[in-house]
């Protein structure tokens, strides 16, 4: 959880089950408690995916195509969940572009953008979940940048089924799909898949949604809700 808080300026360490520390998005609290490793074959694909990456910046990058990365994140920031404006290495910047392309089966991007933003996104609009068909339906808007530029991808991450009374969405969430962009003939929406989580009639599901374009630019996360109909 990241907070602003009235008592303490600055804040280290643990009491009463609680962590305080800091890091570059700011002062956070988290409770304090032994991780689970399940091991799940998602939570693999992402650590391999994440160990890819890290060691193209080592091994694979030149120290020019590196400083080109610090630039890019010098001038351009990222949001935390407060609405604040937060600053990145280079080397996550390439990591937080690189992963979500690796996972979806395309290269990672080893020149930083020239382009000093993260993309863009128009939000999805309603989301159908389909229970008979078990089907997800997201309909988008195909005249976004990323639709029309050779392998800018729209990724679409899935949650379990939730009760319908569930407000907010806690994840974790697992990619449902990627639509991909064409130059010549861009994608025509709705993008539809099988639900990798079966659903029943009544149940909400959470999902998230990011724009991977070609040149390692994400955008932050837009998310939405839709519950299964028949």
């Amino acid at each position: 959880m990241i907070f602003k808080s009235l008592v303490f300026s600055q804040a280290s360490g643990s009491t009463g089950g609680l962590v305080y520390s800091r890091n570059q998005g700011g002062m956070y609290v988290r409770s304090r408690a032994k991780p689970t490793n399940p091991n799940s074959e998602a939570q693999i694909a992402v650590r391999d995916a994440m160990r890819e990456a890290v060691f193209a910046w080592s091994n694979t990058l030149t120290s020019t195509q590196r400083e080109n990365w610090n630039t890019y994140a010098f001038n351009t920031p990222t949001w935390n969940r407060l609405g604040e404006a937060t600053s990145k290495t280079g080397q996550q910047m390439f990591i937080r572009g690189a992963i979500p392309r690796i996972q979806a089966g395309f290269d990672m991007p080893l020149d930083a953008p020239v382009t000093f933003d993260l993309g863009n996104l128009t939000p999805p609009g309603a989301i159908v979940c389909d229970e008979s068909a078990q089907t997800i339906s997201v309909p988008f808007t195909n005249t976004d940048e990323w639709c029309n530029i050779d392998d800018g991808l729209l990724l679409v991450y899935q949650s379990r089924p939730q009760n319908p009374t569930r407000v907010y969405g806690k994840g974790p969430y697992q990619l449902f799909t990627a639509v991909v962009g064409i130059a010549m003939t861009p994608p025509v929406s709705p993008g539809t898949g099988t639900t990798i989580f079966p659903f029943s009639l009544g149940q909400k599901v959470f999902f998230k949604f990011n724009v991977s374009m070609p040149d390692g630019r994400l955008t932050m996360p837009t998310y939405a809700t839709s519950i299964v109909t028949a």
